[in-house]
């Protein structure tokens, strides 16, 4: 599985790689900048990228901005974002456009090796890895518009854990529900967001991004 990498700090980028080549992971790119991901991931066509958020030439926003430009030309080329900062505006740009592939992590909750091996392989297989605080920051900024707002407290917490890419399974695990609780949960939050139902995880995820930013 070949894996492109873009961050700027050395020590991280270099470790990155390590990690990933211990896993079996084939690192075909290691670059440090925005225009180097943008040819890179044009030019490579990794089956998965990790991006920086803020790379030169200006440290703000250029590697969600070059992982945007290169999904526009190829649709669904897998990216995870790991960063320090959750850049709301093109977070929703990015885990909206319903191609699947998608992840965003924060560099300060990725706690084990195993935790991140596994979100970088669930995104090159064309799922979502989502950390819980960077949708709770996404739900936050639209509670109260309709129909958000409709949701009852139970609906918002089902659909956050929808959003990290939990299975009905997993989301009655951790909030103690019974799966039947959990499907009658989703069978609602669709009804209120007016989207039709689907047993497919990563695109019952992906539909409510879209939604939100919809919404914007």
């Amino acid at each position: 599985m070949n894996v492109l990498i873009a961050e700027d700090l050395y020590l991280l980028r270099d470790g990155l790689v390590h990690l990933l080549q211990a896993h079996g992971f084939t690192v075909v790119g290691a670059v440090d900048s925005g225009p180097e991901l943008l040819k890179g991931l044009l030019e490579l066509r990794p089956d998965v990228s990790i991006v920086d958020v803020r790379l030169p030439p200006t440290f703000t926003d250029e590697g969600l901005q070059a992982a945007l430009a290169a999904r526009t030309s190829v649709p669904g080329l897998p990216i995870l974002v790991l960063s320090q900062h959750v850049e709301q505006l093109y977070a929703r740009e990015l885990l909206a456009d319903g191609s699947g592939g998608i992840g965003y992590l924060l560099k300060d909750r990725v706690f084990n090796a195993e935790q991140f091996v596994d979100a970088v392989r669930r995104v090159a297989e064309g799922g979502t890895a989502m950390d819980p605080e960077v949708i709770a920051k996404l739900l936050a900024s639209n509670a109260r518009r309709e129909p958000l707002a409709a949701l009852t407290p139970r609906e918002r917490e089902v659909l956050e854990a929808m959003a990290e890419g939990r299975s009905n399974a997993a989301i009655s695990q951790r909030l103690y529900l019974s799966e039947s609780a959990v499907a009658k949960h989703t069978a609602n939050i669709f009804a209120k967001l007016g989207l039709a139902p689907s047993d497919d995880d990563n695109r019952r995820v992906l539909a409510v991004l879209a939604y939100l930013q919809s919404r914007t």
